[in-house]
């Protein structure tokens, strides 16, 4: 019951996305040219229709698709690592990878590289940052969670303070405010091209983790109690911290640095279909794509010129998460 109503309401909600903006266009109108695109309708030969085709196809559909892909990626990511680390407060950034990805957009920009480039480092940066985490806890303790989340703050401190000094070497005419506004987070940049690439491990990672919902339901439980369920605790913990960190880098290459919908939107899963991971992390790939084409709408429409995503999401998150604190409260109590 909840999916198919939130299957419907990200429809509408997409419908609705493609509508509004600083070139108004009627529900109808966007019905008709995705019709005449599939070919179930004549398409209009018309100055009108073809503005439409043109502001539908060639700027909004791709913002929408990024953003529902981005938040999708996103939630599952933070529910993925909430689960394996038993941790309400767990959030993509955890391991560094959101540290490592800024990193690697900042040298793409100081080293002078397209659109491509800058994604392609800073992809790079977020798995490089992930790595060095990991690579610090099996200098220590390999099996120690603790560990872990120390190597994940070490690492994060390290390409914090590389992405510091990229900023202050960086010229600060031309390539220091596209670092920052780069790191504020945004869709503009989202092009049939860069959704086309993402949509597929997007989609393939959020399945993989889905279909793992029921062993980190064990891990829950514990390293031991998961061992004698015949859950291989090891391979799986690395495996989704792998695949979580796959999806989060891929959306900070895109759109950059977009915070709190990896931490906020699992919580909401939760308390609407229950703690049972093999339905959390589908919802939240829904409720997460919704949150973020909510923000992308705001950040278009609020003022003249653009708000980038990132503000909006953060100060979005914050209320929605102070909002659903006292339920969650509850729940960290039980």
């Amino acid at each position: 019951m909840i999916a198919a109503l939130a299957t419907i309401v990200l429809v509408g909600l997409a419908v609705f996305s493609a509508c509004i903006g600083r070139f108004a266009v009627q529900p109808a109108q966007v019905l008709h040219a995705l019709a005449a695109s599939l070919g179930l309708v004549a398409s209009a030969d018309t100055p009108q229709a073809h503005m439409v085709h043109s502001v539908v196809f060639g700027a909004r559909l791709p913002r929408i698709g990024g953003a529902l892909c981005v938040g999708a990626a996103l939630s599952v990511a933070g529910a993925a690592y909430q689960a394996v680390f038993r941790n309400p407060l767990v959030s993509p950034g955890l391991l560094g990878v959101l540290a490592g990805a800024g990193t690697g957009a900042a040298l793409g920009i100081v080293w002078g590289l397209g659109p491509a480039g800058v994604g392609g480092l800073s992809f790079l940066g977020g798995l490089l940052a992930v790595a060095c985490g990991v690579g610090v806890a099996h200098l220590f303790d390999a099996a120690s969670m603790l560990m872990l989340v120390f190597g994940g703050l070490i690492s994060s401190a390290l390409f914090t303070a590389l992405l510091s000094l990229l900023k202050y070497v960086a010229d600060p005419q031309n390539q220091l405010p596209d670092i920052v506004f780069w790191l504020l987070g945004s869709l503009t940049q989202v092009t049939p091209r860069a959704l086309g690439v993402m949509v597929g491990p997007v989609v393939v990672g959020i399945v993989l983790l889905s279909a793992c919902g029921r062993m980190l339901d064990g891990l829950a439980m514990g390293d031991e109690e998961a061992r004698t369920l015949g859950i291989p605790v090891v391979a799986l913990r690395y495996g989704v911290i792998g695949a979580a960190t796959v999806l989060a880098a891929l959306t900070v290459s895109v759109a950059g640095m977009i915070g709190w919908v990896g931490l906020v939107v699992p919580h909401v899963a939760r308390l609407l279909v229950g703690p049972c991971n093999m339905r959390v992390l589908p919802t939240s790939a829904c409720l997460g794509g919704m949150f973020l084409l909510v923000c992308d709408d705001l950040a278009r429409t609020l003022s003249v010129e653009e708000i980038p995503v990132g503000l909006i999401a953060d100060l979005l998150g914050v209320a929605l998460f102070v909002a659903v604190l006292p339920l969650l409260r509850r729940g960290w109590r039980a």
